[in-house]
C-alpha cells in the first residue's frame, strides 16, 4: 500500500512537471502573423560583406505571410519567392532566426488584404536586385520588406540611407562592390539594410 501511494505521488509530480514544460514550450513558440518580419544569416556569398558594411547581426530578412493557416516567408532571393517557414529557417545559418512585429497591430481589413495579395503577386518571380538599386524592377531582401510595409500599410519602418553611409572600408566589402559595379560605385544610391529594419523603433522583438 505504501509503495502504491509513493508511486501515485511520484506519478502526479512527473505529470505536473511535464505539463509545466509543455506550457513553457507553447509560450516560447511565437504565434506567427502576416506582416511579422523575420531575420537570419544566409549562406550566400555576399552575406559576410553585408554584415561588415552594415555592422549587422543578420544578412537576410523576409516577411511572414499566412496562407491556408500555414506560415510562409515572402523573400527576395532569385527570384522573389514565397518559401514555407520551416524550409526558410532550415536554410539559415544554424537555423537561427529572430522575429519582430509592429508595436501596434497592423490593419487586417479586406481592403488591406487585397492590397497585400496584389503586391505579393506583383513581387513574386521578380529577379533579385544584385546592384541594390531603389527601383521596383528588381528587389533585394530589405528593400522588399521596406516597400511592402510602405505600400500596403503606409508605414515607413526606418529612414533610407545612401550607400556611402555604410562602412565600406573592409577589403571583403570593397571586393564585393567592385564585382558589382566596377569603378563606378553609386555612392548616392538610396538603400536600406537588414540592420536598419532590425533597429526600427516601429518594431518590437517577439522571438
Amino acid at each position: 500500500m505504501k509503495k502504491t501511494l509513493q508511486f501515485t505521488f511520484l506519478f502526479f509530480i512527473a505529470l505536473i512537471a511535464f505539463t509545466a514544460f509543455q506550457v513553457k514550450l507553447h509560450q516560447d513558440d511565437p504565434v506567427y502573423k502576416t506582416g511579422d518580419i523575420i531575420f537570419q544569416n544566409s549562406h550566400s556569398s555576399q552575406s559576410e560583406a553585408i554584415k561588415l558594411a552594415t555592422h549587422s547581426k543578420f544578412s537576410h530578412v523576409g516577411v511572414i505571410v499566412i496562407k491556408n493557416k500555414q506560415p510562409f516567408v515572402l523573400e527576395a532571393v532569385e527570384p522573389v519567392s514565397l518559401t514555407p517557414l520551416k524550409k526558410w529557417i532550415a536554410r539559415g545559418d544554424q537555423s537561427y532566426y529572430e522575429m519582430k512585429r509592429p508595436k501596434q497591430n497592423l490593419p487586417s481589413t479586406p481592403a488591406v488584404q487585397k492590397k497585400l495579395d496584389s503586391l505579393q503577386n506583383i513581387y513574386l518571380s521578380k529577379h533579385y536586385d544584385i546592384p541594390f538599386q531603389w527601383t521596383d524592377d528588381k528587389l533585394y531582401c530589405s528593400e522588399l520588406v521596406w516597400k511592402l510595409y510602405q505600400k500596403v500599410y503606409g508605414i515607413e519602418l526606418c529612414a533610407t540611407r545612401q550607400l556611402k553611409d555604410f562602412d565600406l572600408s573592409n577589403p571583403l566589402v570593397q571586393m564585393a562592390l567592385q564585382q558589382r559595379y566596377g569603378k563606378d560605385i553609386p555612392m548616392d544610391e538610396q538603400v536600406v539594410s537588414p540592420e536598419d529594419l532590425y533597429q526600427s523603433t516601429v518594431l518590437e522583438s517577439i522571438k
